[in-house]
This record gives structure tokens, C-alpha cells and sequence, in this order.
């Protein structure tokens, strides 16, 4: 709190209070009580400790128990569950997934997984989520349903705590990350994503942590071009072109993730593109606000060649790698394809390896599948309604009598998700504007790079298939991320004008209050508990969410 003079006023030398030859202004103060009450509580050490872990941990808890809780309900598989617990069962049986007999899913749903065949099936997505889902199914057996969802729930509580990590470090407030774990913890797009077994929770816990990694190498680089610099001057050395870095190695680790992300679902690979293009326009940036002369060649002719010999091969490589099963079995799908006649290549690419040959062959059946994926579905949603949530998807509905019903809806907390979007739009705004008055605004720029890689590929690409509401979970976290970046704009520091704070606290709070009591009002949707018929009805807010 900070006390200032009064315009007009006068300091008497004798009494030292101020004296006035016009009507009195009160002075403005800054913060408000809760500042000051927080001021003199942070004073203490322990109840600093407190704060500092006790606020994300008390967010994991919560997000631990609402996707852990009941998680065998309902003990039958659900939506498409159907293709990725059973290809996950067969991957942990025979190395490669088979297909099944005659009416399995009832035989799976009655604690008897073993009704496969060992004829190779035709996959639409890569393995390595389907490994992922095998812990869950090795750990408790293919008859626990809680074992079916087990992987998904961990890596869904997972999410949750690295949100936590890459809001403290864009903002450094353990408020706002907190803020941002509560948020991603309470809302119902990331918690049904994390309790049914499907691959695109795991697809965005791993761009998530590609995307830190990224961030970690923002820091890293410039530190070595400062360095560098350093090392030029004092020897008295040119630094017009700037430098070529080689040893990156947290863009190492980010081109394993987004490799791992995209052998999981292909729609990783776009993560790693719009990473590639961030790293050169933020290299490019730091050597033009640095002074080298020619920042922007130096960056296209000797970072840029370099950057993409650091991503791209080792992402692909990772991406051939999670076929290994597939190379090892000579079962699996399409491994003999080269061998029959006809097939194999000739000519300059003759000697490429019939294995890879296949292997090649069987990555263009499924891109063409994929692309060409067009079977109505009462569900599908286009990608420009799923920033407004035009029409969600209903992964479980049953009447359980009794005047009650069951549903999965994978429908996110309305409030926080149409508050993130307008928040979205908000830093675009901020980030176009900022650029054109080259101000820093590098967290509205990485945040919307993230949020851009996981969404603007199916807007551009949806009319070639069909596509879903939950796709939207690879890029919620950077939804959330940007609403806590205007979270964090509008209750702003201690130091604000009293009135300003305190409006701004009084808005937030109020708003965190109301979501948090909209995620309880849907929580029964989310989970599949079972409520009154007239209840269900009462969430539906829109004819499209039926």
C-alpha cells in the first residue's frame, strides 16, 4: 500500500502535515486487503512452502480423484475403445494387432479377452498408444475394465501436472499455476478424455511436454548467443552472420516427443512443423534485437539448416522405430507385400529393403484411409464449431430404469472453454498488435504457435474426413493457457490502483467460483454416474448437444 501527496498541497516545516489552499483529493492507494493480508502471510517461511507445493498439489489431488474414481464404470467397452483396448490386447499378445472373432466385444465385456484370431488387422493409427494402453491391461488384466482405462487416466493426471510446469514457466506466479491446473483438472473435455481408453489424451501429453521442451530451448539458445557474442567481441571477431548451433539439446528431446506424439496419431507431425517454424522466427528475433547486421540471413542459410537436421531425421526415426514390432513379426499387416509379384520396386530404389518396401506401402494404406475417412457419423463436428462447441460427443448412453440414464459426454465445462476462446482471440489481437509495435510478446506468441499446431491442421484439412469434438484435447492446455494469460492481465499486480485490483480480483474470483460450480453440475455427464432422466435433460443446453 503507498500513500502520496495530494496535488495542491503544501508540507508545513513546523508540523509536518500537509496543509491545503484547495478542497482535498484522498490520495489513491494500491492493492487492496487481500494483498495486504497475503504480504503478511508470505512473511512466514513455512506457510511460503506451503503455498509453493500445497496449491499444485492440492490441483493433482483433485484432478487424481476425478479420473481415477469409479473409473471401472461401465465395465463394457465404450465408443472406440473398441479398436484400442483390443489392439492394444493383441500388440501385448502377439507383437502386432489381430483381428477377432465373431461378437468379442461381448466376450471382452464379459472378463474374457482371448476371443482373437492371429490374422493381422489393418490399422488406422500408429502403435505407440496402443503400447501405452497395454500397461494399464498388463498390470490388471484385459477382464478390469479399470485396467482398460488405467494408462489414459495416469497420463490425463500427467497432463494436468505439466500445464502446472509450463504455466510457472511462462508467468512465474503460482497463482496463475495453479489457476491453470484447476482449470484443466475440473473440465470435462480432459477429464472423460482421461477415462476412456482412447489415443488422444496420450497424444496431448506428448506434444505437451515436446512443447516444454521447446521452451527450454528457447532459453538455451539465447543464452548461447549471448555467449557467443561474448566470445566474438572479446576476440575481437565479426558477429555479422551470427552463429550456426549445432549442440541443442532440448531440441533434441523435443524432436524424440513430437516423433513419439506423431507415432501415436499422425496429427502429431504438425506439432513438430509449427516448433520448426517457432524456432526459426524466435531465433531470427533474438539475433535481430541482439544488433547482428544480418540476423534474418543468418538465421535462413546457417541456423535453419541446422535446426532441421536437429528435428527432423531424429523425429522420423522415432517415428520408424515404434514400428519395430511390426518389422520383427512377419505376421503383422502388409509384411510380405513387396515379396509378392509385382510389387517390389525397381529401378534407382531397387535396393531398398523388401521390409521397408512393405512397411512404405502399408504407411500410404493408411494415409489414404485417413484421408479419405468419409462414413457419416451422428457425432462428427467440423473443426470451426469446436471453439464454440457446436456439437459434442456421446461416448456411453444407457437407460439404467428406475426413471435414470447413464452418459459419457465428452462435452467440456462450457464457461471455461468459451471464456478460453474469446481469451484466444484476445492474444491474437494483443500478439499483432504488439508485433507491429515491436513490443515483447513472446508468451501470447508461443502460447498461440501451440494452440495453432494442434487445431488450425483440421480446419484446413477437415473437409477430406471425418472428425470429432474431443480431437480437441491435443491443444486445451494452450487454451487454458492463454485464458490464464488474461486471468493474469486482469487482476495485475499488487501495485495496481486499489480500485483497479480489486475489481480485477473480484472478477476472477467470481468467475473461478462459477466454473467450478458448472463442473459439478456436469460431473455426472462426464462420468457416466447415473441421475434422474429430467436431470440429464437439464444439460442439454442446445439441440446439437443431444
Amino acid at each position: 500500500m503507498t500513500h502520496g501527496t495530494a496535488p495542491g498541497a503544501r508540507l508545513s516545516l513546523q508540523t509536518g502535515v500537509a496543509e491545503y489552499d484547495v478542497p482535498v483529493t484522498i490520495a489513491e492507494l494500491t492493492g487492496s486487503r487481500i494483498d495486504d493480508l497475503w504480504h503478511r502471510l508470505m512473511r512466514r517461511q513455512d506457510l511460503r512452502g506451503l503455498w509453493s507445493w500445497g496449491g499444485p498439489l492440492i490441483v493433482v489431488l483433485v484432478a487424481a480423484f476425478l479420473r481415477l474414481w469409479d473409473l471401472s464404470y461401465p465395465h463394457e467397452l465404450v465408443f472406440d475403445e473398441t479398436y484400442y483396448v483390443k489392439d492394444s490386447w493383441t500388440l501385448m499378445h502377439l507383437g502386432y494387432e489381430s483381428t477377432w472373432n465373431s461378437d468379442a466385444n461381448s466376450y471382452f465385456n464379459a472378463g474374457d479377452p482371448n476371443h482373437y484370431t492371429t490374422s493381422p488387422e489393418f490399422l488406422a493409427h500408429p502403435p505407440v498408444g496402443k503400447w501405452v494402453i497395454s500397461v494399464g491391461l498388463f498390470l490388471f488384466g484385459g477382464g478390469s475394465s479399470f485396467g482398460w482405462r488405467f494408462s489414459t487416466a495416469i497420463c490425463g493426471i500427467l497432463l494436468v501436472i505439466l500445464t502446472m510446469v509450463i504455466a510457472w514457466m511462462l508467468f512465474r506466479s503460482h497463482l496463475l499455476t495453479v489457476i491453470a491446473g484447476g482449470l484443466l483438472a475440473i473440465d470435462g473435455n480432459a477429464i472423460v478424455l482421461s477415462r476412456v481408453s482412447l489415443l488422444d489424451g496420450l497424444v496431448a501429453l506428448f506434444a505437451l511436454i515436446g512443447v516444454i521442451f521447446m521452451l527450454l530451448d528457447r532459453r538455451w539458445s539465447q543464452r548461447r548467443l549471448d555467449e557467443w557474442m561474448l566470445r566474438r567481441s572479446a576476440a575481437g571477431r565479426s558477429t555479422v552472420w551470427g552463429p550456426a548451433l549445432w549442440w541443442r539439446p532440448w531440441m533434441l528431446a523435443a524432436a524424440l516427443m513430437f516423433g513419439i506424439t506423431s507415432a501415436t496419431k499422425w496429427s502429431g507431425v504438425y506439432f513438430l512443423a509449427g516448433f520448426a517454424v517457432y524456432s526459426l522466427v524466435s531465433d531470427a528475433l533474438a539475433r535481430r534485437k541482439r544488433g547482428l547486421p544480418l540476423w534474418l540471413g543468418g538465421t535462413l542459410l546457417k541456423q535453419g539448416p541446422v535446426s532441421f537436421l536437429l528435428m527432423v531425421p531424429l523425429a522420423a526415426v522415432t517415428y520408424v522405430a515404434s514400428w519395430a514390432g511390426w518389422f520383427l513379426h512377419t505376421t503383422s499387416y502388409d509384411r510380405h507385400w513387396s515379396e509378392l509379384a509385382g510389387n517390389a520396386w525397381s529401378g534407382v530404389l531397387s535396393w531398398v529393403p523388401v521390409s521397408l518396401q512393405s512397411w512404405y506401402h502399408f504407411q500410404a494404406e493408411i494415409y489414404n484411409y485417413n484421408i479419405n475417412l468419409h462414413t457419416p457419423h451422428p457425432y462428427q463436428a467440423a473443426p470451426l464449431t469446436w471453439l464454440f462447441l457446436q456439437r459434442p460427443t456421446s461416448m456411453f448412453y444407457e437407460n439404467v430404469g428406475n426413471g435414470n440414464s447413464s452418459q459419457i459426454l465428452d462435452l467440456a465445462n462450457p464457461l471455461i472453454w468459451w471464456a478460453a476462446t474469446a481469451a484466444a482471440f484476445f492474444l491474437l489481437g494483443r500478439a499483432v498488435w504488439g508485433a507491429w509495435k515491436r513490443k515483447a510478446v513472446w508468451r501470447e506468441a508461443f502460447i498461440l504457435t501451440a494452440l495453432a499446431a494442434g487445431y488450425l491442421p483440421w480446419v484446413l484439412f477437415y473437409s477430406t474426413r471425418t472428425v470429432f469434438q474431443f480431437y480437441t484435447i491435443a491443444f486445451e492446455p494452450y487454451l487454458i493457457l492463454g485464458l490464464v494469460a488474461v486471468i493474469g492481465i486482469l487482476i495485475g499486480q499488487a501495485s495496481d490502483l486499489r480500485r483497479r485490483r480489486v475489481v480485477g480480483l473480484r472478477t476472477v474470483g467470481v468467475f473461478l467460483g462459477l466454473c467450478v460450480l458448472l463442473s459439478i453440475f456436469f460431473l455426472p455427464m462426464w462420468t457416466g454416474e447415473p441421475i434422474p432422466i429430467w436431470y440429464t435433460r437439464l444439460h442439454y443446453w442446445f439441440p446439437s448437444w443431444i
